[in-house]
């Protein structure tokens, strides 16, 4: 049977290729997102197994706008990568509490929410991919402007191993990727002019190989996917 996975902050960078990457593995995708235009190009790239949603995953009725389109195409859950993040570039002294809020909504909050509101949707045997950065790894470097989402992405890491011990009843497996330096977009918001030395589309094809066949091997795992500092 064709596997069902959904995928957030599928509009541009990892999340973009790893909804290519699932959808050429004969897997269906539910891609969100926010850019509604962005996400058209993925539905031109393979509208059989893509199937693509425009919403702010912050707002109220993200879960149930979700939910009533898993209904709609008869569709279960047998994957859910939560890749959407936010990252403000400040110094500590100068983010303010809203800053702080947003970034906690979007990386954090966010995916409490959909993982709760959408457990009944949850097949057996299914697994939670938590998309973190090495900024939220206990003992990695650490970088000026970055606390918040770092601090944010440290949060999720922890909700990880959380869910791995909630969810065993439901023989449902959570793991979380701390990802290194990777050519994206929110990489060069951080450190303007760095050049990483991994394409989104070979992180993509790890993370995807990984939400697919890792909780064969991990579950409540934070496992560091890294070559380089920054990360």
């Amino acid at each position: 049977m064709q596997k069902h996975i959904i995928i957030t902050g599928a509009s541009r960078g990892i999340g973009f290729e790893t909804t290519k990457y699932l959808a050429d593995k004969n897997v269906t995708v539910t891609a969100v997102a926010r850019s509604g235009k962005k996400l058209s190009l993925l539905e031109e790239y393979n509208s059989a197994s893509i199937h693509t949603l425009s919403l702010d995953i912050t707002t109220k009725d993200a879960s149930e706008i979700i939910y009533r389109h898993l209904k709609e195409h008869n569709l279960t859950i047998d994957g859910m990568i939560h890749n959407a993040g936010l990252l403000i570039n400040k110094p500590f002294s100068e983010l303010t509490d809203l800053d702080w809020d947003n970034q906690f909504r979007v990386n954090v909050l966010a995916p409490v929410s959909l993982t709760r509101n959408l457990l009944p949707m949850f097949n057996s045997g299914s697994h939670i991919l938590n998309i973190s950065s090495m900024g939220g790894f206990q003992g990695s470097d650490k970088f000026p402007g970055l606390s918040a989402y770092s601090a944010t992405k440290g949060a999720l890491s922890i909700l990880t191993e959380c869910l791995a011990t909630e969810l065993a009843e439901f023989n449902i497996s959570s793991n979380c990727l701390c990802l290194g330096a990777v050519q994206t977009e929110m990489l060069n918001q951080a450190f303007p002019g760095f050049k990483a030395p991994v394409k989104p589309v070979q992180m993509a094809e790890y993370i995807a190989n990984f939400c697919l066949n890792g909780h064969t091997f991990y579950n409540g795992k934070i496992l560091p996917v890294a070559l380089s500092n920054p990360s």
